[in-house]
């Protein structure tokens, strides 16, 4: 060990030491490009504190912590953090930014919390069920998320029914696997910017809009498609959605598409030519309940998944599919 590290462990024993508290001390100590340097040239301190130094070179900067800005309901109480790991040596969660511990996972409107500091230790790679049923917050705004090791973000707000708000715009996606549930009864959100999200790694967005009641608006025209194997349910009651763009989507690899649009009742037109369905072995009820659907592109359909269509048309008005057998020359 040189004389360097010799400098800045300040005799501590590592071996004594929790990987996050020494990670946390070791770049408080020096400057980040030192302290980066000395752990890329000691393999013996990588080893001990379990730690890939690609990462800590690319998003170093805050790396252990989420600072999120909160609005509670004014009226109600409830839980404000769902974390589903209760293991300390995890998470540390800050009410109001402060050096106060949260001892408890709910406010009220008394506590006035309008931000919280979550510090989140570098190996946890699941923020499944996050915020889940919190359903005390109006608005969520991510200020720092400069996280790359997560991988799973399902059901990460799902039933914050009081949600109006939620601002994603620092929200770093490149290896999640799973948005399954992401959104999922978010019912007073009227529209969301996802125009940063890659899902170029994620398989699963089953349920992922599903009953976003209110959602009037919503720009997909980043997403990749290419891994997804689960559309089942995916926009499912989204009552308010008058329209819908999936022109860039691809559905080579899906295989479940069950009441994916089910229960739209204001979409007018869908356009779902470029969709690709010879994988799907799930259609059913795909179209349940979109009475207001009175345009249906399938110009690009295969002709032998004539039954398929047959499944997802089933609970669709007569006169669309009237429509479709005059246009598309198929029977129903």
């Amino acid at each position: 060990m040189n004389s360097e590290i010799k400098e800045i462990n300040l005799n501590i024993n590592l071996n004594n030491l929790k990987s996050d508290y020494f990670i946390q001390k070791f770049f408080g100590i020096i400057n980040r490009k030192k302290s980066l340097e000395i752990i890329k040239n000691n393999k013996n301190i990588q080893k001990r504190l379990n730690v890939d130094i690609n990462d800590y070179i690319n998003y170093s900067k805050k790396y252990s912590s989420i600072v999120v800005e909160i609005k509670p309901f004014a009226e109600k109480y409830g839980k404000f953090i769902n974390i589903t790991r209760n293991d300390t040596k995890y998470y540390h969660i800050y009410f109001d930014d402060k050096k106060e511990r949260i001892k408890r996972n709910f406010i009220t409107k008394e506590d006035k919390v309008n931000k919280i500091k979550i510090i989140i230790n570098y190996k946890v790679k699941s923020f499944e069920k996050l915020f889940s049923c919190c359903e005390c917050i109006e608005s969520i705004n991510f200020k720092v998320f400069n996280r790359i090791n997560i991988i799973n973000m399902s059901f990460m707000f799902a039933r914050c029914k009081a949600l109006k708000e939620l601002n994603l715009s620092n929200f770093n996606t490149i290896n999640v696997i799973t948005m399954a549930g992401m959104f999922d009864s978010c019912s007073s959100l009227t529209s969301i910017n996802l125009s940063n999200f890659n899902t170029r790694k994620v398989n699963d967005m089953n349920s992922m809009f599903r009953c976003c009641s209110s959602l009037k608006e919503i720009n997909l025209s980043n997403f990749n498609t290419n891994k997804i194997t689960d559309m089942g349910c995916m926009f499912f009651e989204c009552s308010s959605l008058k329209e819908l763009n999936l022109s860039n989507f691809n559905t080579n690899n899906a295989t479940n598409m069950n009441l994916m649009f089910a229960e739209c009742s204001l979409l007018e037109k869908l356009d779902i030519s470029k969709f690709n369905i010879d994988n799907v072995t799930n259609m059913d009820d795909m179209l349940y309940g979109c009475s207001s659907l009175n345009e249906l592109n399938l110009s690009n359909f295969n002709s032998n998944n004539i039954s398929k269509i047959h499944i997802m048309l089933d609970g669709c008005s007569d006169e669309l599919k009237k429509k479709i057998i005059k246009q598309y020359k198929i029977k129903i």
